[in-house]
């Protein structure tokens, strides 16, 4: 825990260069622009943000939705592996934890995991190992270092990501993002990096697509009706990064994957990753 406060009280002073650019931690009153992209949600509650780092640039579909709380499900794999790696439970991408042989109705899950498998894969028990080996009390202190959310795990150790106490809304999701990013967190460097290593989906001559899905289930049955779709991360494309997440709700069929598929059907249209 030294390392995690000692980054904690330096956040404030970092400096980071990213993509060719500087930025600094202090923030500057954004540009904010509103666009109709309902053509891309039909049966869905949803919202688009794009954040334009260069430009320092909001666009933003559907304001209201943009600002309401709900799960961030596999979406917190993202600063849950930061929280593993900085208190030691993790070590870096190849930290491998046994599976027990539970039969999950995902195949994927049905095996030993590392870290780079259990993101992509959104290995739920890989990452309940890391919640238990953490423990309640430091889970609470790294969600409140990164005013994660509402910062609330009432909801159990094991759980409280997953559909259920915790909740962050789609614009502080971009916000964290934007902080991931420029390492603006309380981690180390190196333990960033290993994060978005393992985060990069796609890479052409031009653009590296990042990003990272996930899906709340009624009931919380895993693999059963998904009603809250993410999908949330960046391309890094021609000195400028543009960030983007994207949130749907509805009766069924609202799952991650359907998030990334309307997310990157925007993105072509946009001509941001084609």
């Amino acid at each position: 825990m030294k390392k995690f406060l000692s980054f904690f009280f330096l956040t404030s002073l970092i400096v980071s260069v990213c993509s060719g650019f500087t930025y600094q931690s202090i923030d500057v009153k954004p540009k904010f622009h509103y666009e109709n992209l309902e053509n891309y949600f039909t049966g869905y509650d949803g919202t688009f943000l794009l954040y334009d780092l260069k430009n320092d640039k909001y666009t933003i579909y559907n304001k209201e939705k943009s600002e309401k709380k709900v799960a961030p499900n596999s979406t917190f794999k993202i600063p849950h592996a930061l929280f593993g790696l900085d208190h030691g439970v993790l070590q870096d991408e190849n930290t491998l934890f046994q599976w027990d042989g539970t039969m999950y109705p995902i195949p994927a899950w049905n095996q030993d995991q590392t870290l780079s498998m259990a993101i992509p894969n959104s290995t739920i028990w890989y990452f309940q190992e890391v919640a238990d080996q953490i423990g309640e009390a430091n889970e609470q202190r790294y969600l409140d270092a990164i005013a994660y959310g509402n910062q609330d795990i009432s909801g159990g150790l094991r759980n409280f990501w997953l559909q259920s106490s915790l909740k962050i809304s789609p614009l502080e999701q971009l916000k964290f993002l934007k902080k991931f990013y420029t390492y603006n967190l309380p981690f180390s460097t190196d333990h960033i990096n290993i994060v978005k290593n393992i985060l990069i989906q796609d890479q052409r001559d031009y653009a590296v697509l990042s990003g990272k899905t996930g899906t709340g289930w009624q009931n919380n049955e895993i693999n059963g009706v998904p009603i809250n779709g993410w999908y949330v991360g960046y391309v890094e494309k021609e000195n400028n990064v543009y960030l983007f997440v994207t949130n749907i709700e509805a009766d069924q069929d609202a799952s991650g994957s359907r998030a990334k598929q309307i997310t990157l059907e925007i993105l072509r249209d946009k001509g941001i990753f084609q």
